[in-house]
């Protein structure tokens, strides 16, 4: 592994979809430099690389909002759960993915006090 301690995201879905999209993008240069079609032509490659990258991701080769543990770092690396759908990832919702919400940490519970009282409801005598 290389000196990496985080994880930077790179997966199959990413970097297809940037290479698509820089192709996209050179192509509409091309047009505003005068070649009249390199602008729509451009536009609708860009518009692909959205899909694609979107369907790369809903197939496995992206990956789910937020850090991924060390062993998932890796390119090769197919996500799993993306079949079921990733909790909080827009990608998932539009498919119609919901996945499995994210916990919230619930607020702590006040401690429960017994009060010295006896089972009539009177105050228990706690002479000596």
């Amino acid at each position: 592994m290389s000196g990496h301690q985080h994880d930077e995201g790179h997966t199959v879905a990413g970097w297809i979809g940037c290479a698509i999209g820089t192709v996209g993008a050179a192509v509409t240069g091309l047009g505003m430099c005068g070649w009249r079609p390199g602008i729509w032509l451009g536009l609708g490659v860009m518009a692909s690389a959205v899909l694609v990258t979107w369907g790369l991701h809903l197939a496995g080769w992206g990956k789910p909002p937020g850090p991924r543990p060390a062993d998932q770092w890796g390119l090769q690396v197919r996500d799993r759960a993306a079949r079921d759908g990733h909790a909080g990832c827009l990608g998932c919702r539009l498919a119609g993915r919901r996945g499995v919400p994210v916990p919230t940490q619930a607020a702590p519970q006040p401690a429960v006090t017994t009060s010295h009282t006896s089972h009539t409801g009177a105050p228990a005598d706690l002479s000596p």
